[in-house]
């Protein structure tokens, strides 16, 4: 009893930074949002309390709300599968014991770094734009090219490669959970004579599916929050056509663009609301695929 108490000290005691800063500076904005959100204010003149009208309005007169939601299910539906799919591929390559791997690392984890920022947002415009490099590329095959960005049937999926090229943080826990595999059950299923698909669907899946789990949570979240890359993409507006108009991007013009700031709390709580359930959803399913070593029949 007394280890387990001050073990839940330990930690506490790590985790009083972060409780600090929430309870001081966080959970105030939140409480106002909250209040916001059933009111109409337009950041000039006081709040007037308009109780559910917002979410009233977004459910069943705002047609660009459902727009917005489909453009970012459909970004989350193939950006977070694809992005682990191609994390746990570069993470089993380097944990074969390459001598440079700390290199390879790096220059793995580096567009995760730098995937957020303006300038590469900037730079992916440019890469598919209609005269871009990816055109250029294409016309050497003799392929014609097409605007990747100003078509509405293809803008999106130039944000869902941006968000496949950002493998690099799921990638690094990954491999730490490749690490964590012993190495004697990949040496008894050699001797075995047993293939590398049989080793990878038997021993490497079942125990890595707690950071799998991980690494699905914390990629679905992010991928509800994206923003910078299609803002800058669509210069802010979405387009075309509102084909990247994600959340995040309608939430912002609605703040501080057209003033709407309780209309924005609402669309605020509603993606956490969102979020949320998605976040249960993947909780609530863990225990049919998620075993743990020191569970217990």
């Amino acid at each position: 009893m007394k280890n387990t108490k001050a073990r839940n000290a330990s930690g506490y005691m790590f985790l009083s930074p972060w409780l600090i800063g929430f309870f001081l500076l966080a959970i105030g904005p939140i409480l106002v949002s909250l209040y916001l959100s059933f009111t109409r204010y337009d950041m000039v003149g006081d709040p007037r309390w308009t109780g559910l009208d917002n979410y009233i309005y977004m459910f069943t007169r705002d047609r660009r709300f459902w727009k917005t939601l489909e453009v970012t299910f459909h970004y989350v539906i193939f950006a977070v599968p694809l992005r682990l799919i191609m994390a746990l591929s570069v993470a089993m390559l380097l944990d074969k014991g390459l001598r440079t791997i700390g290199l390879y690392r790096a220059i793995f984890y580096l567009p995760s770094l730098l995937g957020a920022s303006i300038a590469i947002a900037i730079l992916w415009r440019q890469l598919f734009s209609i005269d871009g490099v990816v055109n250029q590329v294409l016309a050497v095959f003799g392929i014609q090219g097409v605007g990747w960005i100003t078509n509405p049937s293809t803008s999106i999926y130039t944000l869902i490669v941006l968000a496949i090229w950002q493998f690099g943080a799921p990638m690094l826990i990954f491999l730490a959970g490749l690490r964590g595999i012993p190495r004697d059950l990949y040496e008894a299923a050699d001797i075995d004579g047993t293939s590398r698909f049989r080793k990878f669907y038997a021993i490497t899946l079942p125990m890595l599916a707690p950071v799998v789990f991980f690494n699905l949570v914390l990629q679905i979240i992010e991928a509800f929050k994206i923003f910078s890359p299609a803002f800058i993409i669509s210069n802010g507006t979405g387009g075309p056509a509102d084909s990247l108009l994600v959340y995040t991007v309608y939430l912002f013009n609605e703040a501080f663009k057209f003033f709407r700031m309780g209309y924005a709390s609402a669309l605020a709580w509603v993606l956490l609301v969102i979020i949320g359930l998605f976040t249960a959803l993947a909780f609530a399913t863990s225990k049919y695929w998620v075993h743990y070593e020191n569970e217990r029949d």
